[in-house]
């Protein structure tokens, strides 16, 4: 057989096998259509009784479920659980789109205090798909804020943190069962605005989140206690019908916490950004270069730099008392430094396992979880 027949005979069998695997892509995606009409369905039966979407023993026992399955089809578990894990967060926005229970009809009006802003615009979306009468005040709308708060039953200052105080300060004339709350990242400072400005339900709220979510399916909201919690409650399981976590906490504990979770972390983030600059790096090189682990972490530093500079600013000069965290940690560094310059692999090799210690099984979990953001890393990688 000439080599011109090997080759028609390889193309034909090739072009078939391919429209095998077009065949099973389109009944995958007819699945698909489907699975997704089935989801919506539920979303809307759930937000018919204030049931969250978000269920996770349910969601446990999908992944434990098909990935028997997987295992003993002869197919891969983790494929299948990343999968399904992608089709999930699709399915859990088609639910997340169908709306939700209002938990507080006798609720008379939501005033959101900043509410055109980034994270402010997420609340009053949420709260107006609830069908609760929202409102929204503006720098503008301060001559006739009186008679927009006339009648609140829900005041949620949404300002950068800078304006926080001086927001609040305007708020002294609420109804007596209002609740005020504030969403900033610092907790103790505004807690006391509040409750000086107003005698009524105070809640301190920290969404653990950025504005860019389309919904709290899987979000965490810290909550303060201010004052009255029984009258707030109810606020907080609204947020829990759209999704999201409460987690609890002092106002000083969270205040403590966050200088370790945000505004350390931002800071280092920021001098890395600035460091990388300053030695002339080649940003092109460096990603091209780049294992998934350090594009990650590229990642997630161009992430912080193609944002709002003024909001990191306020987060990290909102407590002079970051500054002695701050210096800390730059002392740790040039510690370890030290031990470099020096030569000392033995005493660094020691605070590793220290270290490695202190987080103890967290460090095996994070390692997992670390893995199936790598790939999705690598895989964004244009080459």
């Amino acid at each position: 057989m000439s080599n011109i027949d090997n080759n028609a005979d390889f193309d034909n069998k090739l072009n078939a096998l391919r429209n095998e695997i077009d065949d099973i892509d389109s009944e995958l995606v007819n699945l698909l259509r489907r699975r997704l009409s089935v989801t919506t369905k539920v979303g809307e039966l759930k937000s018919g009784v204030g049931m969250p979407i978000y269920d996770p023993v349910r969601e446990a026992s999908l992944f434990k479920k098909r990935r028997q399955q997987a295992s003993e089809a002869g197919l891969s578990p983790a494929l299948i659980e990343d999968v399904l894990r992608r089709l999930m967060r699709d399915s859990y926005v088609s639910q997340d789109a169908s709306g939700y229970r209002c938990v507080n009809p006798d609720c008379n009006k939501v005033v959101v205090v900043g509410g055109k802003g980034q994270l402010g615009s997420v609340f009053v979306d949420l709260f107006t798909r609830s069908n609760y009468q929202v409102a929204i005040i503006e720098q503008e709308d301060w001559p006739n804020s009186a008679a927009i708060l006339a009648d609140a039953s829900v005041v949620i200052v949404a300002v950068p943190i800078r304006l926080t105080s001086m927001v609040i300060h305007h708020l002294n004339q609420l109804p007596s069962d209002c609740i005020l709350a504030d969403l900033t990242s610092i907790k103790e400072s505004p807690l006391y605005e509040m409750k000086k400005a107003h005698q009524g339900p105070v809640v301190g709220l920290h969404p653990m989140f950025g504005p860019d979510v389309t919904g709290l399916i899987k979000q965490t909201i810290i909550a303060c206690e201010g004052r009255f919690p029984e009258k707030y409650q109810w606020l907080l399981q609204q947020f829990q019908v759209w999704g999201a976590k409460i987690y609890p906490v002092e106002a000083h504990e969270h205040d403590q916490a966050m200088s370790m979770v945000q505004v350390m972390r931002h800071f280092s983030t920021i001098a890395y950004g600035y460091h990388l600059m300053a030695e002339g790096a080649d940003i092109e090189k460096l990603v091209d270069m780049s294992s998934p682990i350090y594009r990650l972490e590229l990642i997630m530093v161009g992430r912080l730099f193609a944002q709002d500079p003024v909001l990191y600013a306020d987060i990290i000069f909102s407590n002079k008392e970051n500054v002695n965290m701050m210096k800390r940690f730059a002392y740790r560094f040039l510690e370890l430094l030290e031990d470099v310059e020096q030569d000392d692999k033995d005493a660094f090799v020691d605070m590793f396992k220290h270290v490695s210690d202190w987080f103890g099984d967290y460090a095996e979990t994070f390692l997992e979880e670390s893995k199936l953001m790598l790939l999705k890393a690598n895989e964004l990688k244009k080459h």
